[in-house]
């Protein structure tokens, strides 16, 4: 699997860390209607998108809700015991006539991505969190991995490619871990003014400044944006 959002060395590693451990993917919060990396800009959420991924929902769509989730009793392997924390990471995780060990082995997968990206780039392990790429991360952390708290909270301050507004903007000097030679960007305040735009022909990493007037933030390509001055 290819990861083309990603630029120089940092790709083959992620590559090689993530189609070994397994592919995934997990949300940022944007905003209906915004822009969202493409199947070719994001292979991992395009292979593990749903049949109705992208799909408005209308008058006539179909409500699906979640399986009912086998109960902290039941909550066994077939054979040993689980520890304290990893039953706690199974709480309310285990759909009825799953095996436990199964949904405990994708949250040990997480925390295994994790270590191999920390190893190769510290910036780049944080920039999957915050895109998505490695799923899954702030229960398996906080339960199954909790020496890479720091990844989670780096990740939480950052920003995927898409829309923000408002509430959503966190004022501060960004930068972008490993865009592409399309990525673009704009931030702008009230009422549409353009405070800042740019892009970055060259795919090398790249610097923005979000002002205290901004009410909106766009980008496009540019994979993610993590706070300049916290590189853990």
């Amino acid at each position: 699997m290819r990861y083309p959002f990603l630029a120089g060395a940092a790709v083959v590693v992620l590559t090689a860390a993530l189609a070994a451990c397994g592919s995934s993917s997990d949300g940022k919060h944007r905003e209906a209607g915004d822009a969202k990396p493409s199947a070719a800009e994001s292979p991992v959420a395009a292979a593990t998108a749903g049949p109705d991924a992208g799909v408005s929902a209308g008058p006539s769509a179909k409500k699906t809700s979640e399986p009912p989730k086998l109960p902290t009793d039941e909550l066994t392997p077939a054979t040993g015991s689980f520890t304290k924390r990893q039953k706690e990471y199974l709480v309310d995780r285990v759909p009825k006539g799953m095996d436990p060990a199964a949904v405990l082995q994708t949250g040990q997968e997480t925390c295994d991505k994790l270590s191999y990206l920390v190893k190769v780039d510290k910036d780049t392990a944080v920039a999957a969190i915050v895109t998505g790429e490695v799923a899954g991360a702030k229960p398996a952390v906080a339960h199954l991995c909790t020496d890479h708290q720091d990844l989670v909270d780096r990740a939480a301050l950052g920003y995927a490619d898409g829309t923000y507004k408002n509430q959503q903007i966190r004022p501060g000097r960004y930068y972008a871990v490993t865009p592409t030679k399309s990525c673009t960007w704009q931030v702008t305040g009230t009422g549409g003014k353009n405070l800042a735009s740019g892009a970055s022909g060259s795919g090398k990493r790249v610097g923005i400044t979000v002002a205290t007037t901004a009410r909106a933030f766009t980008s496009t390509g540019c994979y993610a944006w993590l706070p300049e001055g916290d590189k853990g």
